[in-house]
């Protein structure tokens, strides 16, 4: 019997987190709902969820921090709810690490459709062994390997977590070494042309898979200045 993925929900709106987790639920997820960030934290690490629901509006330790403590030591994907719609607050919480954001009041088949696509995305890094000889849809530069197939990235040896998104604009970008993408194509083909959001998203995912990857001598996403980026290849 497959174990079932788990959803823990963080709201405060008591209403509003048990209609969640009724539509999850009948979803066939195991749903845990937490009314305030210092026990989102703690459910965390003790429930161990596949994906976090995350409101921004809670009493004591609001989303942002809840978001910036998780991604100190996990991975874990997180969808940001909030009936702030403004560009300057979605940047804020993809910048701190979130994979999504939904506006408030959102309808629940959209709610549900965005959990499914980011858990169908997300996979954990694989072991060192395992990771030995890619298989699957994979591009390979010097020091670097990115897997699609089981949604891995390899650099100098080692496993880097990164969400799904930011994988899969390091892989759309480094299979086409050289050429340049606009930040409009980037956040149609990554995010999809029914994403309501901002070009800065791509700028905010670009830098943190600069920070993730560093610099090296063969190969680099640069910014082609007026345009968007490319990932460049060196000789």
């Amino acid at each position: 019997m497959t174990n079932r993925q788990k959803i823990l929900i963080v709201d405060d709106d008591p209403n509003i987190a048990e209609l969640i987790s009724l539509y999850l639920t009948k979803e066939c997820y195991e749903c845990m709902v937490v009314g305030n960030g210092e026990d989102a934290v703690k459910a965390a690490g003790e429930f161990e969820p596949n994906l976090m629901l995350l409101d921004l509006m809670l009493p004591g330790m609001d989303g942002y921090q809840v978001c910036r403590e998780i991604r100190s030591s996990s991975n874990l994907p997180i969808i940001m709810m909030s009936a702030k719609g403004e560009v300057f607050d979605k940047v804020l919480g993809l910048e701190l690490g979130a994979d999504d954001y939904i506006i408030k009041p959102f309808d629940t088949k959209e709610l549900i459709a965005r959990v499914k696509a980011v858990l169908r995305r997300y996979q954990p890094a694989p072991s060192a062994s395992a990771a030995a000889k890619p298989k699957g849809k994979y591009v390979e530069y010097p020091d670097l390997v990115i897997n699609l197939t089981n949604y891995s990235v390899e650099y100098k040896g080692k496993p880097v977590e990164m969400p799904p998104k930011e994988l899969e604009l390091l892989y759309f970008l480094a299979s086409s070494p050289n050429q340049v993408f606009t930040r409009e194509q980037l956040l149609d083909h990554i995010w999809g042309y029914e994403y309501i959001g901002d070009t800065r998203t791509v700028d905010v995912h670009v830098k943190r898979l600069r920070e993730k990857l560093g610099e090296h001598p063969s190969w680099a996403i640069s910014t082609v200045w007026g345009i968007g980026y490319k990932f460049e290849v060196r000789n």
